[in-house]
């Protein structure tokens, strides 16, 4: 696994007024190490951590010239009014070392999710890649990376995968939700037989049960994917017959199609997903990084 892909381009409405001159990935957060990085970033690290060589960053043209300032070289004069402060001189040098794998591409307009990875095509080219979306947070379990996980079940498998994690049916109306057969493992993998974008409970109970899996729950999408490169024809084509689901180009409907070609795989990540796009998902993201933290005696009370 060579390249991953970061969507960081959407308008951040819900956070509106912050977002009118901060954008969305750009609001800081206090990580796991203790060092106060804009989300971008901690996303970034996290991509990273698979192993990945270099990691394209989808923005909009609003966006591209903030968010590349932020990994862009540090001048000089800053290094040196640095000098006495060695904590920040190491982020100094941390932020040169991941510019230098990162690309910059650009979403002309805001025509959806599936569209902005479709920008990536030329970056990826012809192969499988990883897919983080920009505004949420992955905190593993354990040691490993959510990322990293990932990687580890595409290398078994062979084939696309995505992760997943179980969610209510009261709120499967947020997510991608899919259909596994068990196939055993640990964390534990799935073929997938069926996926839809966001059902109706009544849909999910007719058609996404997964054996295994409590009466209630579901699979549904963790944020995190590893697409073979011909996602990129599917996605090619519902654009050029303008084949769009509320006004977007969606990557579900994509994914649906791979689904149609052959195997495609979900593996249940060690982990949680934060979605810091909304106020309420920014509050306990920060929630849940600090009390993974040199801080989390602050935040549990002890």
């Amino acid at each position: 696994m060579k390249k991953a892909v970061i969507t960081a381009a959407g308008r951040g409405t819900r956070h509106f007024p912050a977002t009118r001159t901060v954008q969305k990935e750009l609001f800081p957060l206090v990580d796991r190490d203790g060092i106060t990085k804009p989300i971008l970033q901690i996303v970034v690290e996290e991509a990273l951590a698979a192993n990945v060589e270099r990691v394209g960053v989808v923005c909009s043209p609003v966006s591209l010239d903030p968010i590349r300032a932020h990994f862009a070289p540090v001048s000089d004069d800053l290094r040196r009014s640095f000098a006495s402060k060695p904590n920040a001189l190491a982020q100094i040098n941390r932020l040169n070392a991941l510019s230098e794998s990162i690309e910059w591409i650009v979403q002309p307009a805001p025509e959806g999710y599936g569209d902005a990875v479709l920008c990536a095509r030329d970056f990826v080219g012809d192969e499988s890649f990883l897919l983080l979306l920009g505004d949420h947070v992955y905190v593993s379990d354990g040691p490993e990376r959510c990322s990293a996980a990932l990687v580890e079940a595409f290398e078994r498998v062979k084939g696309p995968v995505s992760g997943v994690t179980r969610t209510s049916i009261d709120r499967l109306r947020l997510f991608g939700t899919l259909a596994g057969e068990p196939l055993g493992g640990v964390p534990p993998l799935y073929r997938v037989v069926d996926m839809v974008e966001k059902p109706s409970p009544e849909v999910a109970q007719n058609r996404l049960r997964t054996p295994g899996i409590p009466d209630g729950g579901y699979l549904t999408f963790f944020g995190m994917h590893i697409l073979p490169f011909r996602i990129f024809d599917h996605l090619a084509e519902r654009k050029a017959r303008n084949r769009r689901e509320e006004g977007e180009i969606q990557l579900t409907s994509s994914q649906v199609a791979l689904l149609e070609e052959g195997d495609y795989f979900a593996v249940e990540m060690p982990g949680e997903r934060l979605d810091m796009g909304v106020p309420e998902g920014l509050i306990h993201t920060q929630h849940v990084l600090a009390l993974h933290s040199p801080y989390k005696e602050v935040v549990s009370g002890s």
